[in-house]
């Protein structure tokens, strides 16, 4: 039996310039990740992230809080959702009396994201929901191929990949897989990791979103 760990990276640069880039607390995060690994016995066989800054970041503390000195493949299908683009051609919601800065974004977010789920407004945007996930199961098929019989991948990535292998695996029609992934994305911790087995019976998700290797001062979700 093989083992697929998917990682969303460490916390990123929220309300910066440049959100593609990890704060000192994400830096950490992946560090502590690595190292609880390897003091679980976890070696990895391969080791994968998507093309973004964060990914590779995520995956260097990993390797260095591990002590692994594994090649790094770089997969763009591993990617995230242009959010800023889901975000920019859906009007921003007025703010209700009363209302954070912070509940009014994740609001705007939200509804947003709706919007680009539906289908409905497909010409908006660069990459549909439906390709979105069409290119996130396309990555998920080409590391189920390589990987070796009862090796180990960990896969660096973001919330909404790891979020949609997960719904995939666990529902059985395409508007029950955007439903639970719609409720699945938003809660993703920074550094959770799902953990996906293949075997004779297929590939199937045996835990989601696991984050026991967080402190308390290193919980976060943006």
């Amino acid at each position: 039996m093989s083992r697929i760990l998917l990682v969303r990276h460490g916390q990123a640069s929220f309300g910066a310039a440049d959100y593609d880039d990890l704060s000192p607390t994400g830096h950490e995060q992946s560090r502590v990740l690595g190292a609880a690994l390897a003091a679980r016995g976890v070696r990895a066989d391969v080791v994968v992230a998507g093309e973004m800054r964060r990914h590779g970041q995520t995956a260097a503390g990993v390797l260095e809080g591990a002590g692994w000195a594994s090649d790094v493949e770089v997969d763009p299908g591993w990617n995230e959702f242009d959010h800023l683009q889901v975000l920019s051609v859906h009007d921003s919601p007025s703010t209700v009396d009363g209302e954070s800065e912070r509940a009014a974004f994740q609001r705007w977010f939200e509804e947003a994201t709706l919007r680009w789920t539906s289908g409905e407004h497909d010409d908006a945007y660069d990459e549909s929901f439906a390709a979105f996930t069409a290119r996130v199961a396309a990555a998920m098929d080409r590391l189920v191929a390589a990987l070796p019989p009862r090796g180990t991948a960990v896969v660096l990535s973001s919330g909404g990949p790891v979020a949609w292998v997960a719904a995939a695996l666990l529902a059985d029609s395409s508007p029950a897989r955007t439903d639970l992934w719609l409720r699945l994305n938003p809660v993703s911790v920074n550094t959770g990791t799902s953990t996906v087995v293949r075997g004779s019976r297929g590939t199937t998700l045996v835990s989601f979103n696991a984050h026991d290797h967080l402190s308390p001062d290193l919980l976060t979700y943006r």
